[in-house]
């Protein structure tokens, strides 16, 4: 039996419970979804690419970590804890430089190709000289162009060693890899299908690494595979039967692209879906009193935020960053549009992470915000724009920005888009101000330190482009705090540093945080076995099973 979704038929095995989806485009139901697939509402307009070497995308990075392996992974009970995954054992050397990982046996691709050390060095490898949003990653161990092929090897066929250029805690590198840029690509398979390019003053090699054509194939181990992409519409995984480990008892997930929240709860509702991931407060209100239905939730490292460019001179000014963290109505944000999914929190790490800071100094003073704007002599406000992806609830709480902006003479117009435009605009540093959402690549404080509060290169062509680069805050000082944190292996010292650097950062960035994400999940209760993890990548879909 086949389901048509828009113009390309998807094949179902036959059994009970099966059911076609009607014809008729994307927006199409389901009478009933089939008890061997997974079914889930959200919405997934931030997706560029399924190459795990340049993936950077929320939505994207979750989908990655069915379809890809990793050398570790998190422990899902206890996020602050390593467990293997391709690799079966690890050690360090005496100095903390050298780790070498000891792969299991037996495991192969999708493709069918074996999976060995010279993958997962090709993997590093081909990140690293890539050098793609999520490079950075790997980059911070001190590895380049020039010198990944020899810190980065193949011992031999089961055997991977990495070298890093400093001492740091273990931990830390560990759980570096545990992000979805060290997922393990098939080498042999991306060899073949690479493409041969010019090379340029930024990118010196004849070769793209197959990331042209891994924009929309697939190349990994993980226990499903991607069977199709269509851009603002749908993801189709199918089980990988050549999965090394226990074999999904689902046969295929399907991410359906639902951008409204009233939709997915409708669609939930009729059975048309089984799992909704963007329900809004009022939505999640309405499920829950249903019996069908029951509501997973968790809190997550991912941070919601709006941030103020510093090429603009208006914003460069520390009084008017500090008024617009006092034109923020934090409170009732947090009783309206963020009940159920957030609580509000204004440091840059997340509750529950080493050295976390829960002090939420800003309130509503619309006072206060007016003798900070005269200082920076702008007593009668002035006009500016801030980028918004359309989505709840950051459309919401722009809006609700626009209205407190206003009673401090502050005319904000909204610039709306989907998530690829929003973010193209915000990683080229051509924005006023962005509101979007940071969640941390791996379960250690120095994920979001780095982001928020290290700039190493304030200069348009930098390699490492984080957050406070896309906001041109050049921070010498809280960058050495940063790179010092790294090293520092008393773990009550280490903290400490992060709490100062908290501190810092609220008082002076151009970063307005308002809140952390509480994941919230409706799910059907004939579904069981997903679970929701403390990062954005590590939803456990793969062991899901449907009565």
């Amino acid at each position: 039996m086949t389901i048509k979704i828009g113009r390309r038929d998807y094949l179902l095995a036959s059994g009970a419970g099966l059911a076609a989806m009607l014809a008729g485009g994307v927006g199409s139901v389901f009478a009933a979804t089939p008890k061997d697939t997974l079914v889930l509402g959200w919405q997934i307009d931030d997706i560029i690419t399924f190459d795990p070497g340049e993936s950077f995308e929320i939505s994207a990075q979750e989908i990655a970590s069915v379809i890809y392996d990793t050398l570790v992974k998190l422990d899902p009970d206890d996020p602050l804890k390593i467990q293997p995954r391709l690799a079966e054992s690890w050690t360090t050397s005496d100095d903390v430089l050298t780790y070498t990982f000891k792969l299991r046996s037996g495991m192969k691709f999708a493709s069918g190709n074996p999976i060995t050390a010279a993958d997962v060095a090709y993997s590093i490898e081909r990140a690293v000289k890539l050098n793609k949003n999520p490079a950075f990653i790997l980059q911070q161990f001190g590895l380049t162009a020039d010198n990944v092929t020899e810190k980065a090897k193949a011992l031999d066929e089961l055997t991977f060693q990495l070298v890093v250029d400093k001492p740091y805690a273990p931990s830390f590198v560990l759980n570096c890899l545990t992000a979805k840029v060290g997922s393990v690509v098939d080498k042999v398979l991306l060899e073949k299908n690479a493409a041969a390019i010019t090379p340029t003053d930024d990118y010196k090699f004849t070769t793209d690494f197959g990331n042209g054509w891994l924009k929309t194939h697939y190349a990994g181990s993980g226990p499903f595979k991607l069977r199709d992409w269509r851009a603002n519409e749908i993801v189709v995984l199918e089980r990988n039967d050549a999965f090394w480990g226990e074999k999904p008892k689902l046969l295929r997930i399907i991410y359906r692209h639902m951008k409204g929240s009233s939709g997915q709860r409708l669609a939930l509702q009729s059975g048309d879906i089984d799992i909704a991931r963007n329900l809004e407060p009022n939505d999640i209100d309405a499920v829950a009193k249903q019996k069908e239905i029951k509501l997973i939730a968790a809190a997550q490292g991912t941070s919601y935020y709006f941030s103020l460019n510093q090429k603009n001179p208006i914003l460069a000014k520390p009084e008017v960053r500090e008024a617009l963290k006092y034109l923020v109505d934090y409170d009732a944000i947090g009783s309206t549009l963020i009940k159920s999914v957030g609580t509000i929190h204004q440091a840059f790490l997340p509750s529950g992470m080493l050295g976390a800071v829960d002090d939420n100094p800003y309130k509503l003073d619309v006072a206060k915000a007016k003798e900070l704007l005269a200082k920076a002599g702008h007593v009668d406000g002035f006009s500016i724009t801030m980028d918004v992806r359309s989505v709840e609830p950051l459309t919401g709480i722009a809006q609700s920005v626009q209205q407190t902006f206003a009673q401090a003479g502050i005319k904000l117009d909204l610039i709306p888009g989907d998530g690829k435009q929003t973010l193209t605009k915000f990683r080229a540093r051509n924005h006023d101000i962005y509101i979007g959402n940071w969640g941390t690549d791996y379960w250690d404080p120095n994920s979001n330190a780095q982001a928020f509060a290290s700039n190493e290169d304030n200069s348009d062509n930098t390699k490492l482009k984080t957050l406070a680069w896309r906001n041109a805050w050049d921070i010498p000082e809280l960058t050495k705090q940063t790179q010092a944190a790294l090293l520092e292996r008393d773990t009550q010292k280490r903290a400490a540093i992060y709490q100062d650097m908290q501190k810092k950062v609220l008082a002076e960035s151009p970063f307005v945080i308002i809140y952390q994400k509480v994941e919230t999940s409706a799910v059907r209760a004939n579904v069981n076995g997903f679970r929701l993890g403390a990062t954005f990548d590590s939803a456990m879909i793969a062991d899901v099973t449907k009565s």
